[in-house]
């Protein structure tokens, strides 16, 4: 058997400290996740449930510590939202943690919510998501609580702690496998605090999560 088209690429992260790269099998995604943000789009934090919605492994950009990304196509209302990014190992387990922009269509995100269509084109294509190397837990501990930044060409717009997640992440792994059996390789975006916003082309953004390497993203 031959393939009538050349192999792509697997999508893989970098390993902190190793030569070593983080096979993506699939791409879990929270939504509406911390209180501030909730509130910010127009709901209640006591009445949220977990929400979940999917990206390609193809849709990630990855970098050790900076990257660049194209702004895309369709759309003239690009969201940032700073992620912290569990990467989970055999049966269900955290293999290790990373940071995350979650980029949003936002114009187009609109249009599908009014006509009760998929999100899909607001929230998977090309760059829609930009991951930072992995920390394996076994060298950062289980990462609980902490400070999650981001800042847009060196004004800081994102500021929250982990512990303000509505949803941990034990608790979004539960969650997750209830639905269908988490794998090996899977990466999960576990929701962004307040202040998401606008980006255009130039724009750098830089994110901190405590405990982790800090991720540099530019838009071009």
């Amino acid at each position: 058997m031959s393939y009538v088209l050349p192999l792509w690429n697997a999508p893989a992260l970098p390993v902190v400290g190793t030569e070593d790269v983080f096979p993506i099998r699939r791409v879990h995604c929270v939504g509406k996740n911390y209180g501030d943000h909730v509130r910010e789009m127009g709901d209640d934090p006591e009445k949220m449930k977990p929400k979940f919605f999917s990206k390609s492994a193809h849709a990630i950009v990855a970098g050790v510590d900076a990257v660049e990304i194209a702004y895309p196509r369709a759309t003239n209302d690009l969201h940032f939202e700073v992620e912290l990014i569990v990467a989970l190992g055999e049966n269900g387990s955290v293999f290790g943690y990373g940071i995350g922009i979650d980029f949003t269509k936002r114009d187009l995100q609109a249009v599908a919510k009014k006509s009760g269509m998929p999100w899909d084109t607001s929230k998977n294509f090309a760059g829609a998501g930009a991951v930072s190397q992995i920390t394996p837990i076994s060298q950062c501990g289980e990462i609980k609580e902490g400070e999650i930044t981001l800042s847009v060409n060196g004004e800081i717009k994102q500021q929250g702690d982990l512990n303000q997640m509505i949803y941990d992440v034990p608790e979004i792994i539960k969650q997750l496998d209830s639905y269908d059996e988490v794998l090996a390789g899977d990466i999960i975006f576990t929701g962004t605090p307040a202040g998401v916003g606008v980006v255009v082309k130039g724009d750098v953004m830089t994110c901190t999560i405590a405990g982790l390497p800090d991720f540099t993203v530019s838009l071009i």
